[in-house]
């Protein structure tokens, strides 16, 4: 020890204490049981494919392809698919080409990493089949093919082909609810937004504007909520497309993905509301009453629409309330014009009008509705 008064004692050295309990845990694994039976139908599947009907000896690939297609993120499966394939056909290539030209050991096993990588970059390939050209070449290089087991190029491609159409097989014929896991997200990301514009009619209420200015910072907070939305909905838009289980639902499913662009809209005209109402209330402008009612309206909006895309209704009452908060805003901008007022009067209709793009408005419907001269 150095005795400077920085190090501690091992024994006092503490882990933080994970704030999930066992129950919380159970509740997980519960929620994973499509995963699980995935995972453990198509290892089996495809370990007994390239072992009983292609005879390969060493098959170990195929297992690992069908965990990484069903395990890939971003709704990208089908790509995935190809991205192992390419990736495992390059690491099997480099590698075998060297270990046949200069054997195995440490060196080669370097030589064959470093190869392969600068191979896969040069022609493209990044991410997952970068990942998997590597991990294809480090196995080759490490594990000696069983006697007699035949060409170990063509075995491990085609046992990575067989392991990512095993994957694909229990992601279609086992896929999640599309409906159900973006309508989670979307609710959740309503909330938020809901919760900003209150903030904000808020702080016209008050004359606060500090609470405009968090308001604001919630907002800004927001975009990873958008960014895991957008991910989701091609992850949906995927399955409710390839899986057969899941075809009635790509109505339902339109609403939510047609939408994702328009939340985002939405989003980024509410950081400039409260923005311009933050302003407003630091210059002590006085602005109407009627705006904090406008903005409170468009919350309200907001609930609807969340409660409307779960039940698929017709969103006549949302788009009632959208228009009725732009008319409000619009109502009261005369009384009190300044460049702060009139800014917050544009913000306010451009958030209804994003919001009626997700109520399924064309673009002549919401001038038309929006048009209160």
């Amino acid at each position: 020890m150095s005795g400077t008064g920085r190090d501690v004692p091992l024994r006092r050295i503490r882990l933080r204490r994970s704030e999930e309990t066992f129950l919380d845990r159970l509740l997980l694994l519960r929620r994973r049981w499509r995963l699980m039976l995935r995972l453990g139908i198509a290892t089996a599947a495809a370990f007994l494919i390239a072992t009983q009907v292609f005879g390969h000896q060493q098959a170990f690939f195929a297992p690992i392809a069908a965990v990484v297609v069903i395990t890939a993120g971003g709704g990208l499966r089908g790509r995935t698919l190809v991205e192992v394939v390419v990736g495992v056909a390059l690491g099997v290539l480099v590698g075998e080409l060297i270990i046949l030209t200069i054997g195995r050991g440490p060196a080669q096993m370097a030589l064959v990493v470093l190869l392969t990588v600068v191979a896969a970059t040069l022609t493209g390939i990044r991410g997952l089949a970068l990942t998997q050209a590597a991990n294809s070449a480090v196995l080759l290089a490490a594990v000696v093919p069983a006697a007699g087991a035949g060409n170990p190029a063509l075995t491990r491609f085609l046992d990575a082909l067989i392991g990512g159409l095993c994957g694909m097989a229990m992601v279609l014929l086992l896929p999640r609810n599309p409906v159900r896991d973006i309508d989670a997200e979307v609710q959740r990301l309503l909330r938020q937004l809901a919760s900003v514009l209150r903030g904000t009619a808020r702080s016209l209420r008050e004359r606060d504007p500090g609470v405009a200015d968090e308001a604001l910072e919630r907002a800004r907070g927001m975009q990873g909520s958008i960014d895991s939305l957008d991910a989701t909905a091609r992850n949906v838009s995927e399955i409710a497309r390839m899986s057969p289980m899941r075809w009635r639902q790509r109505e339902h499913l339109a609403l939510y993905v047609g939408a994702v662009r328009d939340f985002d809209n939405a989003i980024r005209d509410s950081r400039v509301l409260a923005r311009r109402v933050s302003a407003m209330l630091r210059h002590d402008e006085v602005g109407p009453d009627a705006l904090e009612q406008s903005v409170e309206a468009l919350a309200e909006a907001v609930d609807v629409i969340a409660d409307d895309l779960s039940s698929l209704d017709d969103f006549a009452g949302a788009r009632d309330q959208l228009v009725e908060a732009a008319r409000i805003a619009v109502a009261a901008l005369p009384d009190t014009m300044t460049l702060n007022t009139a800014a917050i009067t544009a913000q306010v209709r451009s958030i209804a009008a994003d919001l009626m793009f997700v109520c399924g408005a064309s673009r002549d419907e919401i001038d038309a509705a929006l048009d209160f001269e």
